[in-house]
């Protein structure tokens, strides 16, 4: 009768590692929230995760990469959205819209005020009282938003033009958070009926240029 092996167990030290991470990131989560910011301490942290600070660093080199860690988590959820609405789009006008359209109504048909809401409020606003931390750790937090998008069109296209896919990527995401900035100016940033309005009208305008071609416009056109 031959020997029936059994099944390699579960490394549990690789399982542990990853339960810690979850861990540091799930309440690095709550402590932003609570505190509306990202001032909290290593300390504080490793209580709330139950590990040691140690154990933190032993995953994480700063806390500013953790926070950035959750800002990837939240925009985690947004990209699916996108994903789905893309591959809506595209379903929908398979052969008489654009990739640049597709991809532009998939953001149309995305919620982007309630997780740009959060943001505003654990960042601060774009309005240069931001301090130099906080516009560091936005910045690399949104660095590779237009690489993750790209990667998203080029699932849908793979046909198309890498180098074509990161630029029109990168030009959106660009605008896009130029759009918050305007977007912040005009509604103080919070999330009503009248800042959603507002939201749309800037990103169709943002789309709008891209889509045109900055070589387009004329002082009277970029007026506003």
């Amino acid at each position: 009768m031959a020997d029936h092996q059994r099944p390699p167990a579960p490394d549990r030290r690789e399982a542990l590692k990853a339960k810690h991470r979850r861990a540091i990131v799930a309440a690095a989560a709550e402590l932003m929230t609570e505190i509306g910011g990202t001032d909290f301490t290593v300390d504080q942290l490793a209580v709330r995760a139950d590990v040691s600070r140690r154990t933190v660093f032993n995953h994480f080199t700063t806390v500013d990469d953790i926070t950035v860690e959750v800002f990837h988590e939240m925009l985690g959820a947004v990209l699916d959205n996108v994903d789905a609405n893309f591959a809506a789009s595209a379903a929908e006008h398979p052969d008489d819209t654009s990739m640049f359209d597709q991809l532009a109504g998939a953001l149309r048909a995305t919620d982007l005020v309630t997780t740009i809401t959060e943001l505003t409020r654990i960042f601060g606003p774009d309005d240069g009282r931001r301090s130099a931390r906080q516009a560091v750790l936005f910045e690399r937090a949104v660095s590779d938003l237009g690489i993750r998008i790209a990667a998203i069109t080029l699932r849908h296209h793979p046909e198309a033009d890498p180098l074509e896919v990161d630029l029109m990527c990168g030009a959106l995401v660009g605008g896009a958070l130029v759009v918050v900035r305007h977007w912040e100016q005009n509604t103080g940033g919070v999330d009503s009926a009248e800042s959603r309005r507002v939201w749309d009208e800037l990103l169709e305008r943002m789309i709008s240029v891209n889509r045109a071609g900055f070589g387009a416009l004329t002082p009277r056109t970029g007026a506003s």
